[in-house]
This record gives C-alpha cells, sequence and structure tokens, in this order.
C-alpha cells in the first residue's frame, strides 16, 4: 500500500512538472543576422561618437577612405557606414569638408582595427544527446532510438559585436602632424534568456528597454547607454518661477513709509543735519570786550 501510494505520488509530481514547463510555453530565435548587424552597427557608432574633431573645427578637411577596405564576409555594416558616420561625427563638430584632396588643406586617413560579432550560449538542464540512438543505429536488430531532446529549465544566448576605429590628420602640402584621434573601441551586446521554456527575454545596449519576444516590456534596461539630447526647457514653470521669486524679493525688500510720516520723518532729518553742521562749524575768534582803567583814589 505504501508503495503504491509514493508511486501515485512521483506519477503526480512529474505530471505537475510536465504541466508547468507546458504553462510556461516556449520560445525561439530563428535568425540572428539582424542582431548581429545591430550590434555591429550600434558598437560603430559608440565608437565614434567618442572621436573629437574640435581641434579641426572651421578648416578645410578631406576624409580619406582608401584604407577603409571591405571585407568579404563581415556583412552590411562595413566601411561605407562607417565612412558615413565619420563625415558626420565631422560635419557636426563644424569641419568643412571637402569632396576632393586638392581643395582641403588638411587631409584625415581612417582606419578599422576590428569589426565582427560573436556569440556564445549557456543551458542550464539537460542538452540534446544523441549518443544513444548512434549506439542503437550500430546494431542491425535494434529498433530505431530517437534523439534525447534537450531539457532546458534556463537558457541564456549573448551575441558581441566589437569596433576599433582610428584616424590621424595632417596637412596636405607640408605632410606635417596636425592631430591624431587614438583608438576608439567599443562594443555592441544584445542578450536572449528563457526561463522554464519561456522567452526569449531580450535585452543589452541596443534596446531602450527589455523586451519580450520582441515586445517592449515596462522595466527600463539598465544597460542602456542613454544618449544626451538637448536640454528641453519648461517656459511655463520658467515662468511662475521667476514670478515666485519676484514676489520673494518683494517681500524681503522694505517697505516705503506713508507720505505723511515720510514727510515728518525728512524734515527732522534736516534739523538733526543743521544742528550737526551747527556744532561742527568752527567757530570764529571774537574781539575781546575794551576795558575801562580802574581809578583808585588815595585818601590822604
Amino acid at each position: 500500500m505504501a508503495a503504491s501510494f509514493q508511486l501515485h505520488s512521483a506519477v503526480r509530481s512529474c505530471a505537475l512538472l510536465v504541466g508547468l514547463l507546458l504553462a510556461a510555453g516556449c520560445g525561439t530565435t530563428s535568425n540572428r543576422t539582424l542582431t548581429e548587424q545591430l550590434v555591429s552597427s550600434h558598437a560603430v557608432d559608440e565608437a565614434i561618437a567618442d572621436i573629437d574633431f574640435q581641434p579641426l573645427r572651421g578648416e578645410k578637411v578631406y576624409l580619406d577612405p582608401s584604407y577603409l577596405k571591405n571585407v568579404k564576409g563581415a556583412g552590411f555594416v562595413n566601411a561605407e557606414y562607417i565612412t558615413s558616420s565619420i563625415r558626420q561625427q565631422m560635419n557636426a563638430a563644424g569641419c568643412l569638408l571637402q569632396d576632393k584632396a586638392d581643395d582641403a588643406d588638411f587631409v584625415v586617413e581612417a582606419r578599422i582595427g576590428a569589426l565582427g560579432t560573436e556569440g556564445h550560449t549557456v543551458t542550464y538542464g539537460i542538452p540534446s544527446n544523441n549518443a544513444v540512438s548512434s549506439a542503437a543505429s550500430l546494431l542491425p536488430a535494434a529498433p530505431p532510438v530517437p534523439t534525447i531532446p534537450e531539457i532546458a529549465f534556463a537558457k541564456k544566448s549573448k551575441t558581441i559585436g566589437g569596433a576599433k576605429i582610428a584616424l590621424f590628420a595632417y596637412h596636405r602640402e607640408s605632410r606635417q602632424p596636425i592631430w591624431q584621434s587614438g583608438i576608439a573601441q567599443s562594443l555592441g551586446t544584445a542578450r536572449d534568456t528563457w526561463l522554464m521554456g519561456a522567452g526569449p527575454f531580450q535585452g543589452g545596449n541596443i534596446y531602450e528597454r527589455a523586451q519580450f519576444a520582441g515586445s517592449r516590456l515596462s522595466l527600463p534596461n539598465p544597460f542602456h547607454k542613454e544618449e544626451e539630447s538637448p536640454i528641453q526647457v519648461d517656459y511655463e514653470l520658467a515662468y511662475d518661477f521667476r514670478a515666485q521669486l519676484a514676489e520673494s524679493e518683494l517681500d524681503d525688500a522694505p517697505q516705503p513709509m506713508p507720505m505723511g510720516e515720510k514727510e515728518a520723518d525728512l524734515a527732522g532729518y534736516e534739523e538733526e543735519r543743521k544742528a550737526e553742521s551747527r556744532q561742527s562749524e568752527p567757530k570764529e575768534p571774537q574781539p575781546l570786550k575794551k576795558q575801562e582803567p580802574t581809578k583808585v583814589s588815595v585818601s590822604g
């Protein structure tokens, strides 16, 4: 009886586990081409955005793209995209772009040190295995055995795109070195996560927000680098602030006196000033009074 009860409990537990797995759903990603292009272009954009062309502001500059060669198999993001991105950054910095080197005072050369993608996948569970099926095929009388499918409680994959770019400038006629950017490199990332068969939950710096199978979630993506945008001014709020500031300054300012009190105070102030001036004025020396001689009578 106890053995039968334990068997029934085990069957119910297995059925419950299978039900949870089925209820969780499943998801697959069929093609990674778009993700690879996004991580590559993001890496290029971030690397070029860190380059400061301000030392060449206002100068006639020609971008020499001869060292930006297209590499077979590098994908859609290639030399043309990098060239256009560099020209955009130079234009935003105030450089006067020239179509011909003869029309420019300075020449800028660019090169690509790295541009590519890679990825890896981690499975938490039992991976797919065809060892038993291969062993059974060696026995002529053995029936065919299906391949053991993947049983994953959790799974995650990550795609990384990297770009490494460098530039330098020199005077076209004298060939004197003028400026160099240093090494600018950046990474674009994309992550897919499955939990109990549900997914993919998508994240990485190519997304503004976390996504579930292409649909945005309400949670912000903490790994996304926000682009700097111009400051937006709330003019109504600024007007209210100025009005409040003006009112506070008026409250702190001394209040004017009533007209009658003001005139009386001024009159008293004038009298005090006159009295002080009279006291401070030096007194002119007064002549001594003439004294009459005193008659002395002598009695004989």
